[in-house]
């Protein structure tokens, strides 16, 4: 086996970073190594959505990066598959792995599939049934041509056998995403961050709200984006919610000349939304493990509050993991500010805390399994 790890956003960063770690473990005993290079598409491509993240993570430096920037869906999926070709036939791998459900993730997936080598796809099966969504496309895409799906839970297995894939391709493996998330939880708490924040005062951290908003739907439509931040106005006069904005965001923010509606304090020292720049992963999680309630249209976010045991309040009409809602912490708000507002107070007035559960195999231990898995194929 020659295998071809691909990454290309940040979400990926987190679910490909254990399954390196587990393969370079396989590989110190095993009669028969994985070949294993690592294919950073460039999909992200600024220090702080992607350096700062192989450095928190221990990813090593990419052996191939093909520096595709920004561009539309359709330039940026041409761009990456053009590349991306070139890679294949020079490096002739005999499968990829692609993680997700990001631009790079069907480029490399559709490119692999009619160059003949099987595709990994790692997170599948997880499904929103919301087709204005691209990342709905690009799940639903990968899937139907991939050779081997790794799930995360139950249900994604029923989607996969609804659309007709054969039970004998899927693994029910667990959450790379936890795997990362647990094995970094103790680094998390030498951050900084709170401190740098204004919201610590020695051993004690202030009530705050965190939010993630990166969506098109979310914040790509004037009307749609103003009555979310209207919502996030009045929980804001409750406690401060600290927002570490994704550049598309911030360049819709000044589009729509949102500014007024964030402090412009340095720190937080009242109520308000406080815009701050992106963070690396262990500053973010450090930020979320200590907040009292986190508001975000972020998949991978709904599975890390579930296991922190942090309220989530998802500012969608769905969610591509129930997994989160029905073992989780989260509670899916929709996107009328009426609702937002309800469903955030309704947590903040509660007196009770609610126990999440742990979802089945979400253990730490979903890369080992991924990597036990390919050894025999």
């Amino acid at each position: 086996m020659k295998l071809l790890n691909i990454v290309g956003a940040r979400p990926n960063f987190m679910k490909i970073a254990p399954i390196i770690h587990a393969l370079n473990n396989y590989n110190r005993s095993a009669n028969r190594p994985i070949e294993h290079l690592l294919v950073h598409t460039g999909q992200h491509y600024d220090d702080k959505m992607s350096r700062l993240f192989f450095d928190d993570l221990n990813i090593p430096k990419p052996d191939i990066d093909l520096e595709v920037g920004s561009g539309s869906h359709a330039e940026q999926t041409a761009e990456i598959m053009k590349r991306f070709e070139k890679i294949c036939l020079k490096e002739c791998p005999t499968h990829i792995l692609v993680v997700g459900d990001v631009n790079s993730t069907i480029a490399c997936a559709l490119t692999a599939s009619k160059l003949g080598i099987k595709i990994v796809h790692v997170e599948a099966g997880l499904r929103s049934f919301d087709r204005t969504m691209p990342e709905e496309i690009n799940r639903i895409l990968t899937d139907a041509i991939s050779d081997y799906l790794f799930i995360t839970e139950k249900s994604a297995e029923e989607n996969l056998l609804s659309e007709g894939i054969s039970k004998e391709k899927i693994f029910f493996v667990g959450n790379v995403m936890i795997d990362t998330l647990l094995s970094h939880k103790e680094r998390a708490k030498d951050s900084k961050i709170l401190n740098q924040l204004g919201l610590k005062n020695g051993s004690c951290a202030s009530d705050y709200c965190v939010l993630t908003l990166h969506r098109p739907s979310n914040v790509d439509e004037k009307k749609n984006f103003e009555n979310i931040l209207y919502a996030l106005n009045e929980i804001s006069r409750r406690l401060p919610i600290i927002f570490p904005v994704h550049p598309r965001t911030r360049k819709k923010i000044e589009d729509f000349g949102f500014a007024k509606y964030f402090s412009q304090k340095p720190k937080v020292t009242e109520q308000g939304i406080y815009s701050i720049e992106p963070l690396g992963y262990l500053d973010f999680l450090s930020l979320m493990s200590e907040a009292k309630i986190v508001l975000t249209d972020s998949g991978g976010i709904q599975e890390e509050t579930t296991i922190l045991g942090v309220p989530c309040i998802t500012l969608r009409n769905n969610t591509e993991r129930p997994v989160t809602v029905t073992d989780g912490t989260n509670i899916i708000a929709g996107t009328e500010k009426e609702n937002i507002i309800e469903k955030s107070l309704s947590v903040l007035n509660s007196s009770k805390k609610d126990i999440s559960k742990t979802p089945p195999f979400w253990d730490g231990k979903a890369s080992k399994r991924i990597v036990d898995a390919l050894a025999t194929l």
